[in-house]
């Protein structure tokens, strides 16, 4: 008999142990300055030099890409190690799923990653720590090397739509996996969100892991009001066993 399938749909409270701030909470940077916003939105960060300036050096100080894997992303790695079939689907960008050490083609990842940039026009993708070099040695907005192109992080910014073959992928383990973990994640933006209610639907259990109420804690089997470091831990281990 196979092992049941367990999908992991992480949000923005899995990183905050490891000091990546939550952008789009009550106290996130978003809401507290409109103008930040900006400097991750497509069509600003295409059509001004000064934001893309500006995105830059926000980029230079991104904790993100010095941050290190925590409890949690350690507990995912050890459902996986111990041979539990797992995969992650992820809204945030940091990478922390793979340092943690789960292997890439198990991560996929909604909302891009920080970890490499990519050209607007050519589509070349490359390190983030290569062009952060650049900007560190005067470039303040960095060209493309191979057709001069744009470059941005190789994240979705605002206005910009999800890749729809990583989209196809979440939907399709949505549907086929016999858990459903929804972690960190306040299940407001779509269409992640959703992936909770394909779960559902489609017979998986739906554990919801978070601190604050979401729109689907009423379908859920299982709810978890618990600090993410020590709940997920807990849930992996019951079931690996």
């Amino acid at each position: 008999m196979s092992k049941p399938l367990v999908a992991i749909l992480t949000g923005a409270g899995v990183s905050t142990d490891s000091g990546i701030p939550d952008y789009r909470g009550p106290q996130g940077l978003w809401r507290k300055d409109p103008e930040a916003e900006k400097l991750v939105t497509y069509e600003y960060y295409m059509r001004d030099p000064e934001i893309r300036r500006r995105s830059w050096q926000m980029r230079r100080g991104n904790r993100a890409l010095r941050a290190e894997p925590n409890t949690a992303h350690r507990a995912v790695v050890e459902l996986e190690r111990a041979g539990v079939p797992v995969r992650v689907i992820t809204q945030n960008v940091d990478g922390l799923h793979q340092l943690a050490g789960l292997p890439a083609r198990k991560v996929l990842e909604l909302h891009g990653t920080a970890r490499e940039f990519v050209c607007t026009k050519c589509h070349a993708r490359g390190p983030m720590a290569d062009a952060l070099a650049r900007v560190e040695a005067g470039e303040d907005d960095p060209p493309c090397l191979r057709c001069g192109g744009i470059l941005k992080s190789a994240t979705v910014m605002f206005g910009q739509s999800l890749d729809p073959v990583v989209l196809g992928e979440a939907v399709a383990i949505s549907k086929a996996c016999t858990v459903f973990l929804a972690v960190g994640t306040s299940l407001q933006v779509q269409p992640a969100a959703g992936l909770a209610r394909v779960a559902a639907e489609h017979g998986a259990r739906l554990v919801i892991v978070n601190a604050e109420p979401t729109p689907y804690d009423d379908i859920a089997d299982e709810v978890v009001r618990e600090p993410i470091g020590t709940a997920l831990p807990r849930v992996l281990r019951e079931l690996s066993e």
